[in-house]
């Protein structure tokens, strides 16, 4: 008779470490911000032949959430994208310049340019995407992006 011993370790568990989520959040935003710079110049022309452009952007927090303004200059707020999802925020845009003749002819010489914006960006915490508002005025473009419940700090009530 043959007598097969079992491994008798109890199954392990996979507890997320906070830490790691932290390490990981902070790998993630300083290769952006590493390669951002980088992605500002190399982004080619689009079949129109206008500019791809990356809007240049500030960036607050608070303990309620995040505030946003992006510089699009040249935009109507018709022309301008916002999508949210949890933590990514990317803000799209475009420029449309309509042909414009001139009087008795065509034009000859023209600088006026397509442009279109494009940038995407990782917020250090979960939005709630059903509470964000923004506003577009002057060529900014302003979001406020209040953090989700489960991103925000809890007081504990010690009983």
């Amino acid at each position: 008779m043959n007598i097969v011993r079992r491994n008798e370790a109890p199954l392990s568990v996979y507890r997320p470490n906070p830490i790691e989520d932290q390490f990981g959040r902070m790998v993630e935003t300083m290769l952006e911000n590493f390669f951002a710079p980088l992605a500002r110049y190399s982004m080619p022309p689009d079949q129109e032949g206008g500019i791809a452009t990356s809007p240049r952007l500030n960036v607050s927090e608070t303990d309620q959430g995040f505030e946003v303004e992006a510089e699009l200059p040249g935009l109507k707020k018709e022309d301008v994208k916002v999508a949210i999802d949890q933590r990514r925020v990317t803000i799209e845009g475009e420029s449309k310049q309509e042909a414009t003749q001139g009087e008795g002819g065509n034009v000859v010489y023209s600088e006026r340019s397509y442009r279109k914006y494009a940038r995407s960006f990782v917020l250090p915490s979960d939005v709630d995407d059903n509470a964000a508002q923004a506003r577009f005025e002057d060529g900014v473009l302003k979001l406020t992006l209040p953090k989700a419940e489960s991103a925000r700090a809890k007081q504990l009530t010690i009983q």
